[in-house]
């Protein structure tokens, strides 16, 4: 099994990261299964404050999953992962596959680490072992 917060966490310690932010659905940022594998790996995870996880978890659920894409969205996610460099995260974890739509590398200055991307290329890494 390989596990998408593994992949996440083998990657995050490499670019020598320390504090970052996480990004999901409610779930994937309130509950420790996500969380706990980071921790483990020496990383400290920040996760947005309540209505920004109600506002994030809306994006996913009412617009990404349907298809739509705005970028009224995206300068509200930037505006969260803002918040989240204010408390001191240096990277963030795009950590749902749909946020990838929505956040594009030159959207911001702090590294994106889109799970879906980092959960791909490692079982392209095992499958070629």
């Amino acid at each position: 099994l390989l596990h998408i917060a593994e992949a996440a966490a083998d990657t995050l310690v490499a670019a020598g990261l320390k504090t970052v932010g996480l990004l999901g659905t409610k779930p994937t940022m309130e509950l420790d299964f996500y969380r706990d594998i980071l921790a483990k790996r020496g990383l400290e995870v920040l996760i947005p404050e309540a209505e920004d996880r109600a506002e994030m978890h809306r994006i996913i659920f009412e617009e990404l999953c349907l298809g739509v894409v705005s970028d009224e969205s995206r300068r509200e996610g930037l505006a969260i992962m803002e918040r989240l460099a204010g408390r001191g995260a240096t990277g963030m974890i795009l950590g749902c596959t749909e946020l990838g739509l929505l956040f594009r590398p030159e959207d911001t200055k702090m590294p994106l680490f889109d799970t879906a991307r980092i959960h791909a290329l490692a079982a392209v890494g095992k499958a070629l072992e």
